[in-house]
């Protein structure tokens, strides 16, 4: 990993967005629409969130304004960045009839290469649940791996946990780890300006193009107590969960659970690492021409685990158990890791506002109960 560092005021940010148009980059980050901080195309510095932050609670979201002029003085923006890796539908193939037969054309035209501006601790610890998932088994994902390898990453410090976080107890942040090109601290005291540090060959070389003057230890101080800050997080998931829930399985909670959830599959959606889809085909009305698309789908739909016969998991409590103990449990066994990375997500898009650690922490407290020893 290079150690190239440095300052760049806010007065020369623009500086980073022409640094990264000059490499073919379209800049992907933060900005605000349609009341929310969600995940755009930035065409400069001023489409991102100034002066903006967010407020979230279970089943809740809104947002407030800040007198200190931010620009990443929020948490997880909508959505996260799984989207731009593994698209909610993209066309996998698409057939079309000729005087001889008719011929195939695989997958669809790949965006230009993105950087990804303003990568949480949590998120970018999902990016690397989908890469174990997309890319880290004998069946590599081409549209996956074709979007992963184009993404440059900028990471951000985050100076704030939200009321939603939980990714100290997951061990996937708030501190930065790799992989990421750049690591971004937005420094306030005294003067408004960026510590850049390089993560990557091609961080550092980016970097070499800025007008940056040398960091500090002052800055350093700063970004480190920002991530103590941020690591003062009020939910956490108990220790254990992963085992303790694989006990669980026939516990009368669930059904409790299911009286609330409404098997809307917001979570899933909302959710940075769920990866599950299907595929649908569709004609041209003449017949000339076929595809074949992969989009989103959830375990919460009825189709979802539909086999001849009939769905195998028909009520809500069976649905609900599915997804918490995948992402909590079984994912342990699937890619050694929790597929869950505490972004808080789940949380605040629910409508009915179920809280995931809430009810981890029911099944530990019963299974803690059922065996002392272990509690």
């Amino acid at each position: 990993m290079s150690t190239a560092s440095g300052i760049l005021s806010r007065n020369d940010l623009s500086a980073l967005f022409d640094a990264l148009a000059a490499r073919g980059l379209e800049v992907i980050g933060p900005t605000v629409s349609e009341g929310a901080i969600v995940l755009a195309p930035l065409d400069g510095p001023d489409a991102l969130p100034a002066g903006w932050t967010d407020v979230q609670a279970p089943g809740a979201y809104r947002l407030h304004p800040r007198d200190d002029g931010a620009l990443f003085g929020h948490t997880t923006p909508v959505g996260g960045w799984k989207r731009f890796l593994h698209p909610p539908t993209v066309r996998l193939f698409q057939a079309a009839t000729t005087a001889d037969g008719f011929t195939i054309t695989e997958g669809a035209p790949p965006p230009p290469r993105q950087a990804f501006l303003g990568v949480r601790a949590c998120d970018l610890t999902a990016i690397t649940r989908l890469d174990a998932v997309f890319q880290g088994n004998p069946f590599t994902d081409p549209i996956y791996a074709g979007r992963r390898a184009g993404a440059f990453i900028i990471a951000v410090t985050c100076a704030q946990a939200g009321p939603m976080c939980f990714c100290a107890s997951m061990d996937s942040g708030p501190d930065l780890r790799a992989p990421y090109d750049v690591a971004l601290t937005e420094i306030l005291e005294s003067d408004h300006r960026f510590l850049l540090e390089a993560g990557s060959a091609e961080g550092a070389a980016l970097l070499a193009d800025l007008p940056l003057t040398p960091a500090t230890d002052r800055d350093t101080a700063a970004r480190d107590r920002q991530i103590t800050q941020a690591a003062d997080q009020t939910r956490a998931l108990p220790p254990g969960t992963a085992e303790r829930l694989g006990r669980m399985l026939d516990h009368a909670h669930w059904n409790a659970v299911a009286a609330r959830c409404l098997s809307c599959g917001n979570c899933t959606m909302s959710c940075p690492t769920c990866f599950c889809a299907t595929v649908e085909d569709s004609s041209s009305l003449d017949g000339a021409t076929a595809e074949r698309h992969r989009v989103w789908d959830s375990c919460f739909s009825l189709d979802f685990s539909y086999i001849h016969g009939g769905s195998v998991r028909e009520s809500g409590a069976s649905r609900y158990r599915q997804w918490m103990t995948h992402k909590l449990s079984s994912w342990h066994d699937q890619f050694g890791t929790s597929g869950c990375v505490g972004c808080g997500r789940c949380i605040t898009w629910c409508p009915v506002g179920i809280d995931i650690t809430e009810e981890a922490a029911t099944f530990a407290a019963v299974d803690a109960a059922r065996h002392p020893v272990e509690a």
